[in-house]
């Protein structure tokens, strides 16, 4: 779980609280949006525990990020106004919880997060939808669909997502992303490289390699990538495998 306040005391307040939950693990903490988007991007969490005044995207502009999600995290608000319950509602939350904080009622919150989970479980996973990554720059957040990936990039530990309308670097490893985007028609061609195949418009020799080209856009020339000897097999399986898809050597 993951538990956002700007105020440090109330924040460590709820820390606290949480940990002494039976039914609660582990317990990540964040001291504004931007950090708790960083987390969110980077682990494995199922519930926010989310106060609402913040500086910068408050709790509500953050939930509203979060919906848009492929797994979003379940939503509690906890806060000190009693006015923002039916905004919060709105979001999907599945509590509304005001300061201070009353333990029994905490415990209820945790109850719901685990009969939430329980019913995700049962539902089996959800049918397959266009991902949304949150990037921040410059601390404007911006909305990136996965759809619009036209091919990754390995960027140290991080990754750079190149789209028609530019790149964004995210903090996920590009090994996360192949993972995560098999499903959705991304393959590794390259230590270094990522593509969407639907992108792909052919492959072709270079020298004693191959690099795989991507369509091009307006003005901007068509993008080839390397492709190393160990991906090469598989990439052409999967172009094969494609119907509209089809690829040339020479």
């Amino acid at each position: 779980m993951l538990a956002v306040d700007d105020e440090k005391p109330a924040l460590d307040e709820l820390a606290f609280l949480l940990r002494a939950q039976d039914a609660v693990g582990d317990i990540r903490t964040a001291g504004d949006a931007t950090t708790a988007l960083r987390i969110l991007r980077d682990g494995d969490i199922d519930a926010v525990f989310l106060d609402i005044n913040m500086p910068g995207l408050d709790g509500l502009e953050l939930a509203g990020i979060l919906a848009n999600f492929a797994s979003p995290p379940q939503v509690v608000f906890v806060t000190a106004h009693d006015d923002r319950a039916v905004a919060a509602f709105d979001l999907g939350a599945v509590d509304y919880l005001l300061k201070p904080l009353r333990e029994e009622r905490l415990a209820e919150s945790v109850r719901r997060i685990v009969e939430g989970r329980r019913r995700r479980i049962d539902a089996g996973p959800p049918a397959p939808t266009d991902e949304v990554i949150p990037v921040e720059l410059g601390g404007i957040t911006t909305l990136v669909h996965r759809s619009s990936v036209e091919w990754v990039e390995a960027d140290g530990d991080y990754a750079r997502l190149h789209t028609a309308d530019g790149s964004h670097l995210v903090r996920i490893p590009i090994s996360a992303l192949e993972t995560r985007w098999a499903d959705a028609g991304f393959l590794r061609v390259h230590r270094s490289y990522l593509v969407a195949l639907p992108r792909v418009t052919g492959i072709r020799t270079v020298g004693t390699g191959l690099v795989v080209c991507l369509r091009a856009h307006g003005d901007h020339p068509p993008v080839e990538l390397p492709v190393s000897r160990r991906h090469t097999r598989m990439l052409k399986d999967r172009l094969v495998r494609a119907p509209k898809q089809t690829w040339t050597a020479r």
